[in-house]
């Protein structure tokens, strides 16, 4: 079988343009990232919510650029083919346009990644135009926006309200004027949504957007049920994998104890 070839912004983009759904996973792993390409999925997203689901975080707010190049260096090793997307985490890009340039530009270089994320909207534009302007291709990200969490006064739908839908729509086009070919919807209703998404050239992905989105992303962990603390309303679990996984450890825990593991056959003579 002929290998598929690495995707790309325009192949996105056609994907886009033909109507066809793009589907992207959130995740932070060598294993998981494999399992993605094998089925197909269209990107990856190594998010900085590796601080919550990996690291037993209470935020994203902690993370480090360290942490987010090593992460993602094993997610390409899974998934050489696939589209990924960094997450810049907090205040690595914030400072100033320089300092953005410098930090997204060291992502590119050192994980073989295509693309960065950014939270903000209007606030951001410049430092999206720099970096577009200089070859680094930029994901927007607004609505729900977790780096801004102490802001927002915690997880909420934002854009219910008339005065948030009017700034979602300046953040949009702001984004998409800088040069942002992507933008993450988060967490805001979906009829706005689907306007944004239909008075555009650029991708738009939901989560917690509803349908009319180019895409979707869940995490993971999120939709193999590994995550339990947290079930926002937006996320759909196709397995109850931390079920299964403690059945399984229970089985070999039990198993050791009676000495029925290992056995004859999983055992080296002399």
């Amino acid at each position: 079988m002929a290998q598929i070839a690495k995707k790309t912004i325009r192949y996105l983009q056609g994907k886009k343009e033909k109507g066809e759904k793009i589907t992207m996973v959130s995740t932070y792993d060598y294993i998981s990232a494999k399992l993605c390409e094998e089925v197909g999925i269209d990107c990856i997203l190594v998010g900085d919510s590796l601080g919550m689901v990996f690291q037993g975080l209470d935020s994203t707010l902690p993370v480090t650029l360290e942490e987010m190049i090593y992460h993602t260096k094993a997610v390409r090793r899974g998934a050489p083919r696939t589209f990924i997307i960094v997450d810049m985490p907090f205040m690595s890009y914030q400072e100033s346009p320089e300092v953005a340039l410098r930090n997204c530009g060291r992502v590119l270089k050192e994980t073989g990644a295509q693309a960065v994320k950014l939270e903000g909207g209007e606030e951001i534009a410049q430092t999206v135009e720099k970096l577009t302007s200089l070859g680094i291709p930029v994901v927007g990200h607004i609505g729900f926006t977790p780096q801004f969490i102490h802001s927002l006064s915690g997880p909420r739908v934002v854009g219910k309200l008339q005065s948030e839908a009017q700034k979602l729509r300046k953040d949009f086009k702001a984004l998409e004027s800088a040069g942002a070919f992507m933008i993450v919807l988060e967490s805001i209703p979906r009829e706005l949504a689907k306007e944004l998404t239909e008075s555009s050239s650029a991708i738009t992905i939901g989560i917690g957007a509803g349908k009319f989105c180019d895409g979707q992303v869940l995490v993971f962990h999120d939709l193999v049920g590994l995550y339990e603390e947290i079930k926002p309303r937006f996320v759909r679990r196709y397995l109850e994998g931390a079920k299964l996984f403690r059945e399984a450890l229970h089985k070999f825990k039990i198993e050791v104890e009676e000495g029925l593991f290992p056995s004859e056959e999983e055992s080296y003579g002399a």
